[in-house]
């Protein structure tokens, strides 16, 4: 028992989640340098964990990656605070107005079915000459984060107990103070993960967007090397975009853990 007294504190400070997802990193890292050194796969398809991190030392020092970086961060900004103006909002009318539901249900539902790829030709064509600058990519990464966003937002508004509100108005609250004490409280928790689930597919818009109609940023920069077969660098591209959502995810689940004793039961 003494012999795992170590681990089990460094466990301890790290967090168990943690812990055991840097093993299974480590593990997978270890596992994938050995096999190429061993030959088990051609190089050109998929290079190995030390090639990509000497190009990762080599376009980070030179500055060659960080106009992609750039260029990435701000399409997903924009387009994902976009997401977040326009959905929340929205999201919150169509749970609390009937008619708001009826109107937009079925327009919502289709657009949601229609895959986002197939849309970016039509965007292109609606900006004109700007349908091959950032904004293109931004509209796509919009609509990319954009339902999770208002999905999320109309349950958390559905879920909210009737008995809450039945005791608000029965006091004489006002529709507003209903709304202020009740129902934005109960729905909170539901948006702040549909942010995370859409900060996701807002990266996913990013990548798509960038590798069929772009000339900068980072989808772009991995379908370039990929084309050349410069597996090491396309790997790097693919790795920063999940360093980047892993990141990104974590700090909202945090926020989110905050407020899950808001969460309403979901009742049927």
């Amino acid at each position: 028992m003494t012999a795992f007294t170590p681990v089990a504190r460094v466990r301890g400070l790290m967090g168990e989640r943690l812990f055991y997802g840097l093993i299974g990193l480590v593990a997978v890292v270890a596992v994938w340098e050995a096999t190429a050194r061993m030959g088990l796969y051609k190089l050109s398809l998929m290079s190995q964990p030390s090639s990509i991190l000497r190009v990762a030392i080599e376009d980070t020092t030179n500055g060659s990656i960080w106009p992609h970086i750039a260029v990435s961060a701000q399409e997903f900004a924009i387009g994902f605070a976009a997401s977040l103006l326009i959905g929340i909002p929205l999201g919150l009318a169509i749970g609390l107005f009937r008619r708001v539901d009826y109107t937009l249900n079925g327009l919502l539902a289709g657009l949601n079915a229609t895959p986002n790829v197939a849309l970016i030709p039509l965007i292109v064509l609606l900006l004109g000459p700007r349908g091959l600058g950032w904004e293109a990519k931004a509209v796509v990464v919009f609509l990319s984060a954009f339902f999770a966003v208002v999905v999320t937002t109309f349950t958390g508004v559905q879920a909210t107990a009737r008995r809450h509100l039945e005791i608000t108005r029965s006091f004489g609250g006002s529709p507003w103070l209903a709304f202020r004490s009740v129902v934005l409280p109960s729905t909170l928790p539901f948006i702040i993960s549909g942010i995370r689930i859409g900060a996701g597919r807002a990266l996913v818009g990013v990548v798509s967007a960038e590798i069929l109609q772009a000339n900068v940023g980072l989808g772009f920069y991995i379908a370039l090397k990929a084309q050349f077969l410069d597996t090491a660098r396309a790997m790097f591209g693919i790795i920063l975009f999940g360093l980047f959502g892993l990141l990104l995810g974590e700090g909202i689940r945090a926020v989110e853990r905050r407020f899950e004793a808001w969460r309403p039961e979901l009742h049927h």
